[in-house]
């Protein structure tokens, strides 16, 4: 980053409440309900200009740590039940649920930490969403649910806790390639109001304080996340949404090519730390 972009940038990070007061406990270790999670881990080869990779749990204060390493205190617990429900509830055409044909959700046990991915009957980019929406219209006959409203997200936090612990693993290669460095110029490119990228953030700047919150890397393994600002579950494009909205920017469609593309890059940048779903964040 050049001297002037540090310079201008800093700026901006001025006017947004800038500080340099640090909250987080970033020795701590996170252990949900006796399992170790992976929170810190050398980067990723393709990640030319960060060495370490760090969960958004290292940069949250002591009290939301705390949170996430007990269920029965993790708020995002409570719509993995309401999830659960939607799991076993009946609808559509075809009179069944989601448990009709998977019973168990644990056959899902580490889809969560290769998402998004190429799917090859599609001919697309699938995030955990479409193979929900896949099966509803399907399988079931029932309406697809809405990305980011609240049964969605519910039910990829029960998919998604499946593979609590496991490392996530995105595919960058083959058919996924060309996405990939979409997502990346997405992640590099200066929009909005404020003229700031992802990386101004997220990698230029991570473990400063903003607005009262510690800036992370922008790491996503562990959406969906329950978020004490808004209490309540939140997805991988709803944050996207909120953070092009951080800086005066139009943000993207949910559910559309440039956040599908954005997911799959930003994911790639968690490859090697845990799945943490439903994580705790500020």
């Amino acid at each position: 980053m050049s001297f002037f972009n540090k310079i201008f940038v800093g700026s901006v990070l001025l006017i947004l409440g800038f500080s340099t007061v640090s909250l987080a406990d970033e020795s701590a270790k996170l252990v949900v309900e006796g399992q170790p999670m992976i929170t810190r881990v050398k980067a990723p080869s393709h990640m030319e200009n960060v060495d370490e990779i760090r969960s958004g749990w290292t940069f949250r204060i002591k009290e939301t740590q705390s949170l996430q390493m007990d269920d029965f205190e993790n708020p995002g617990m409570i719509f993995v039940d309401k999830g659960l429900d939607l799991w076993n509830k009946v609808e559509g055409s075809k009179n069944k649920a989601c448990a009709s044909c998977h019973d168990d959700a644990s056959e899902f046990k580490g889809l969560r930490t290769v998402m998004p991915r190429w799917n090859e009957s599609a001919n697309a980019l699938w995030s955990l969403e479409d193979h929900v929406n896949n099966c509803r219209t399907e399988q079931m006959g029932a309406e697809p649910l809405k990305w980011g409203a609240a049964p969605m997200d519910s039910l990829i936090a029960v998919i998604s806790l499946q593979s609590r612990g496991m490392p996530m693993n995105v595919k960058i290669d083959g058919a996924v390639a060309p996405l990939w460095e979409i997502g990346k110029e997405l992640f590099y490119t200066r929009v909005g109001q404020l003229d700031m990228a992802c990386s101004n953030c997220h990698e230029d700047n991570y473990g400063i304080m903003i607005r009262a919150d510690h800036l992370s890397q922008g790491q996503i393994n562990g959406f969906p996340a329950y978020r004490l600002k808004n209490a309540k579950l939140n997805s991988i494009h709803a944050r996207f949404k909120g953070c092009m909205k951080n800086i005066r920017a139009t943000p993207y469609k949910v559910g559309g090519d440039e956040f599908r593309a954005l997911e799959l890059y930003v994911a790639s940048r968690g490859n090697g730390l845990s799945s943490e779903a439903p994580s705790v964040r500020n």
